[in-house]
């Protein structure tokens, strides 16, 4: 038997349930457990969709839930993030290090950003993921993340920050603070 979802969940669960998977997946390296993880995260939401509604921002409820899900499926599986192995990380070794204008004999793999990336604090490894991962503009992952863009703005360049320490390598303004 079928049940109805109240429209506004169906409404939340159409607008963030295609991001949720493609961040899942890119953890996990697992389409099946990916949509396991987030199938568990809306069922969650729906059996407590009026306390969601009530928090200050259901989509940083969901974004928090979604990630304890797919942190907890990988401590109990007992594996690692696959980020770095996802074709997508590649996306993401190569913009970011364009964004310190890295040149890429500094390194030999794209491990030691792997490494940087992984180091970060859980909202500025978040806003990297979403950004140059997956590939969602700052608006969405704001929306995404239940935070405002200004936020988004200030943890990517606080990661870029931290990545280019990290890696002794030059920062200079790239093109996405140019465009804003």
């Amino acid at each position: 038997m079928e049940y109805a979802l109240p429209p506004a969940l169906e409404a939340f669960h159409d607008l963030y349930v295609k991001a949720y998977l493609n961040y899942a997946h890119s953890m996990l390296g697992d389409k099946d457990a990916a949509f396991a993880v987030v199938h568990r995260c809306f069922s969650h939401l729906a059996l407590n969709w009026p306390k969601v509604m009530r928090s200050e921002s259901p989509e940083a409820y969901a974004w928090a839930l979604l990630k304890v899900r797919v942190d907890t499926h990988l401590r109990l599986s007992g594996q690692e993030s696959q980020m770095v192995e996802t074709v997508a990380f590649q996306r993401t070794a190569r913009a970011v290090l364009e964004g310190v204008r890295c040149q890429f004999e500094v390194m030999e793999t794209s491990l030691g950003l792997y490494t940087a990336i992984a180091s970060l604090p859980e909202r500025q490894y978040d806003v990297i993921v979403l950004l140059y991962v997956l590939g969602y503009p700052s608006d969405r992952v704001a929306s995404i993340m239940g935070v405002k863009r200004d936020t988004v703005r200030s943890h990517r360049r606080l990661a870029k920050r931290r990545i280019a320490k990290r890696l002794s390598l030059p920062l200079h303004a790239d093109a996405d603070e140019e465009k804003e």
